[in-house]
């Protein structure tokens, strides 16, 4: 019978990305159909199981939060994968999201809406926070544009992501007197949806408006949790099944005998999930803000400019004049650029075929979808999705 590698797998349940990496690691495992797993409930900040002190095994797969659990990994002398930005297990290949792409992500979608004003609310001490408001600000930086940051004058020295994350729910008043002194209207970036959603309460409980005054974007796209926020919270969708496999990919090697593995990979996240808490047009033309918000609403339902024209009342000339003058690009661009979002979006996050996704993005036909992708982007839909669903890039050095 042909051996079936045993594989433990530390990943905690409590969270999507948590539970996206399950899925990644399982798709693997199903599909080579070579490995037993060996796993339990867990939070991130748990330390080993009980049953891995006696567990005899091949490779681990775990993301490593404590200096704790990283000792006891340690001292298995087995072949590791960490899944988690932790400082002190440098010696272990890790699989990171890329955060510098995270912190493009949102500068760009915000900077889209029209905002002069941005913010980032994170957990300091926290590794993946503070890449992302790092990122976050280089991006807005060069743009321009200075990020106001959020610091707790009562910040104790973190420890895990999950009593970190329950302290600062505690400090309701110092996010309160944070969000009030920002100048509106702010696109405001959290470190992930958890903190977004805190954001969001503390608006609704102080008569802050949301997107109008404080336009909120989050980190994980947590349906459940995005889904449940006044308003809906837009998120941006990481790709954690992908780190899932790429993980397993690379702990069969190293199990397999390959003595240099990278020592750093990065995952790109797939993208923005738009929803009512960024639906914002932050420009003082009322008309050009009412054109771009009905352009962002029915785009994907193949409006034409003429259509955004008798919605606004205004002549072609005049529309196209002042939407040139602020936004620096025609209602026919804006349709497009939706457009093209949503393409984009779908491509990275289903199996669709093009026929359907260029249904689904306001498109009369797919050879005018693959066109106009071709010639803004520099790359066909195919391509596009190869790139966005398969690249895990190597740009770890050890």
């Amino acid at each position: 019978m042909t051996h079936r590698r045993r594989i433990a797998v530390l990943v905690e349940w409590s969270r999507a990305y948590g539970r996206g990496v399950l899925r990644g690691i399982s798709t693997y495992a199903r599909t080579h159909g070579t490995w037993k797993i060996f796993h339990s409930e867990r939070r991130l900040s748990d330390a080993e199981p009980s049953w891995l002190k006696n567990w005899q095994g091949d490779g681990i797969i775990a993301r490593i939060e404590s200096r704790r659990l990283l000792a006891q990994l340690e001292q298995k002398k087995l072949p590791t994968v960490n899944l988690f930005e932790q400082a002190e297990a440098e010696a272990i290949p890790k699989i990171l999201t890329n955060e510098e792409a995270v912190g493009r992500l949102a500068a760009c979608h915000l900077m889209e809406r029209g905002l002069m004003h941005f913010a980032y609310c994170g957990l300091a001490g926290i590794p993946s926070s503070d890449m992302r408001e790092e990122a976050f600000a280089r991006h807005l930086a060069a743009a321009g544009h200075e990020v106001r940051v959020y610091r707790n004058p009562h910040q104790r020295h973190a420890t895990f992501l999950s009593s970190t994350e329950e302290y600062e729910l505690l400090c309701e008043e110092t996010v309160t007197a944070w969000v009030r002194s920002l100048p509106k209207p702010v696109g405001l970036l959290a470190c992930n949806d958890f903190r977004a959603h805190q954001i969001l309460v503390t608006c609704g409980e102080n008569g802050i408006a949301v997107p109008e005054e404080v336009a909120v974007l989050g980190i994980d796209n947590d349906e459940l949790v995005c889904e449940l926020c006044q308003p809906p919270l837009s998120s941006i969708e990481l790709n954690a099944e992908r780190v899932g496999y790429e993980a397993s990919v690379l702990l069969d090697r190293m199990i397999g005998g390959d003595l240099a593995p990278p020592l750093l990979t990065l995952v790109d996240p797939k993208g923005v999930v738009p929803r009512q808490s960024t639906d914002v047009v932050a420009v003082a033309d009322t008309d050009v803000a009412a054109a771009v918000h009905f352009i962002r609403e029915r785009a994907c339902q193949g409006i034409h400019v003429d259509e955004v024209l008798r919605h606004v009342q205004l002549s072609r000339s005049t529309l196209e004049r002042r939407f040139a003058r602020i936004l620096g690009r025609s209602a026919k661009a804006e349709i497009d650029r939706v457009r093209l979002d949503r393409v984009k979006q779908l491509l990275a996050m289903t199996d669709y075929p093009l026929a359907k996704i260029a249904q689904l993005a306001g498109f009369s036909y797919v050879e005018g979808m693959c066109y106009l992708f071709k010639k803004t982007l520099g790359k066909t839909p195919g391509k596009y999705r190869k790139d966005a669903q398969a690249r895990c890039q190597d740009s770890g050095e050890s």
